[in-house]
């Protein structure tokens, strides 16, 4: 059994590299704000892969990063001074601008998008 002193250095370099990460998130943001006039934000579990980031620039330039944890997405935007929001709801998501990559990525063929590649996942290639 780890004695109290051990526990409170594992807590210690635990608390150390949730900072380090977090600065580093928040510096990307930061540069994500200023590249696009500016950022909100939300937060979203993405289950055992962490937490994901959610950017919404004011120019309606989006993206996201990933953090290990909620905590740590959380002390980074708390850095970055970033505005959260609590939900990615339809006034929020209105400012996204998408633009024809994301048309073509998200809708395939069906508007004139790149067909699904024959590979071990889809050996048939696209359905006729």
């Amino acid at each position: 059994m780890p004695s109290m002193a051990q526990t409170e250095e594992t807590a210690a370099t635990a608390d150390k590299k949730q900072d380090r990460t977090a600065a580093k998130l928040a510096k990307q943001i930061g540069a994500f704000a200023k590249q696009h006039g500016g950022v909100e934000g939300q937060l979203a579990h993405i289950g055992q892969a962490g937490t994901r980031i959610v950017l919404v620039g004011t120019d309606g330039g989006w993206g996201d990063l990933v953090a290990p944890t909620y905590d740590t997405a959380r002390l980074a935007a708390e850095k970055a001074g970033l505005t959260l929001h609590e939900e990615f709801d339809g006034e929020f998501a209105a400012r996204v601008r998408t633009g024809p990559y994301e048309w073509t990525r998200m809708a395939g063929m069906q508007l004139g998008g790149p067909a699904n590649p024959a590979g071990p996942a889809n050996p048939a290639g696209p359905a006729a």
